[in-house]
């Protein structure tokens, strides 16, 4: 057997009478739906139940599947330690998974887990589908910060491991969608929200995954979704299968995105080679870097160049003769920031001019991003060509008495501390929409609270270079 069907469902605790005490009304369609689901997991009776879930336990570089005999979790969280589930572990299931991922060199398996119980993206799914197959056993998977295609390979090792199991499988992609539909939303409106969602959307309704890959990552982030990855493993959980796509319900009362979509095999396994996607991204993902290499300015360039010679190189390399002028007669600070799959991979930077050029602070500063960051472990030569590049040369900064003299679109920030504690973050930052999420999360980079005594605020223009 294989897998015998995918849903992808969304998981707003209030959607549990105990939780949402009548308010599961405002959702009647995603419930209504969610019952749905349920009834056409009774009908068609897994042997397993594989979740995957972005509140389960997750890493930048690993995808962590739970281990042991089973779990159980309860909403007491969100005002209702009465409702609940327990689940049995299959354990064949997940010792397969993890050697299958271990073989296939994905960055998967059992260790590192940090919360035994069951998270709430896993927990409502399975009030619906228990009630109708309460026996069934589960395997739970987090999510990860690695590409959108390493996604979907860990979902074609599900597929693979069912198959050769024999199991059928049924696969939840837990996961809502845009949390920012609603200027009254608990996370406010961004334009980018409800585009989103549509997207998805329609992807849903046409079996369309490669464009479930294939979404930019700063929208992703401007739209602030969460179950987006989770799709991309069910996406690999179906390779090659030809489907049956349905778009069962959505709906965004709360300014949260809630979508409920089926998919049912309509032919085998790898019977439909158009259905198997990893080629197709992979050239996707060439062509996109290729043109943003030959978009590049001078600036960039020289990041790159300074990085990548060394990485590879070990050494400081000269500046090159042909630099503009403003790179070499200018002196300003500058930050370097380095992205990888649409996801930062380091960003080192200065306020102010520490070298004797423009183009040494880029330089220095581009060493830094992809070696001296401290939170992140040091770019390999293999990783150099999935590198994005931005360079952001800074004005001068000025100090302002009032936070409505910002603007996160225009100005960078920087708060200070008469201790000397400083933190900056840099302006028109995707998923960073309000002065006040800005000031946040500069103050938290510099380990200041906003509510000290002589904390200090600053702006700053930049000129991005990309």
């Amino acid at each position: 057997m294989s897998v015998v069907a995918a849903f992808a469902v969304p998981h707003p605790p209030l959607i549990v009478p105990g939780v949402g005490h009548g308010r599961e009304a405002e959702i009647a369609a995603t419930v209504t739906a969610y019952e749905e689901v349920a009834r056409r997991v009774a009908e068609l009776a897994p042997e397993t139940v594989v979740i995957s879930s972005p509140h389960a336990t997750s890493y930048l570089d690993y995808f962590h599947i739970s281990p042991g005999a089973g779990a159980r979790g309860d909403f007491r969280d969100f005002g209702d330690p009465s409702d609940g589930s327990s689940v049995t572990y299959d354990q064949e299931f997940v010792r397969e998974l993890a050697d299958a991922a271990t073989a296939a060199g994905i960055s998967a398996g059992t260790s590192g887990e940090r919360e035994r119980a069951l998270d709430w993206g896993t927990l409502v799914p399975l009030h619906f589908i228990q009630g109708s197959c309460p026996a069934v056993r589960v395997v739970r998977m987090g999510l990860s910060g690695l590409s959108p295609i390493e996604h979907y390979r860990l979902g074609r090792l599900v597929q693979q491991t069912a198959e050769r199991l024999g199991r059928r499988v049924v696969y939840v992609a837990s996961g809502d969608l845009s949390h920012k539909l609603a200027e009254d939303g608990p996370y406010g409106f961004a334009p980018d929200g409800p585009l989103f969602d549509k997207r998805v959307c329609e992807a849903f309704a046409s079996g369309d995954f490669l464009s479930l890959l294939t979404i930019d990552q700063g929208f992703c982030d401007r739209a602030a979704e969460c179950g987006l990855r989770s799709f991309q493993i069910m996406a690999g959980a179906l390779d090659g299968t030809p489907v049956r796509s349905e778009l069962l319900s959505y709906e965004g009362p709360f300014g949260v995105g809630y979508g409920v979509a089926a998919f049912t095999p309509a032919g085998d396994a790898g019977s439909d080679p158009e259905r198997s996607l990893e080629e197709a991204y992979r050239q996707f993902h060439e062509r996109v870097l290729a043109e943003t290499r030959e978009r590049e300015d001078a600036y960039v360039r020289l990041a790159r160049a300074s990085l990548e010679g060394y990485v590879r190189d070990g050494v400081r390399a000269e500046l090159p003769n042909d630099l503009p002028d403003e790179l070499v007669r200018r002196r300003a600070g500058a930050f370097v920031s380095l992205k990888r799959d649409g996801r930062l991979r380091g960003c080192i930077g200065t306020i102010f001019p520490a070298r004797g050029s423009l183009a040494e602070e880029i330089a220095e500063n581009a060493i830094s991003a992809g070696c001296h960051d401290p939170r992140f472990s040091p770019v390999t030569a293999e990783e150099l060509p999935e590198l994005v590049y931005d360079v952001d040369v800074l004005g001068e900064p000025e100090r302002i008495e009032d936070r409505a003299q910002l603007d996160p679109t225009r100005y960078g920030v920087i708060v200070s501390a008469p201790d000397g504690r400083r933190g900056l973050l840099l302006p028109n930052l995707d998923g960073v929409d309000t002065v006040d999420e800005q000031l946040r999360i500069a103050a938290r980079k510099g380990g200041i609270s906003l509510a000290e005594r002589g904390v200090r605020l600053e702006r700053f223009e930049v000129v991005r270079h990309l």
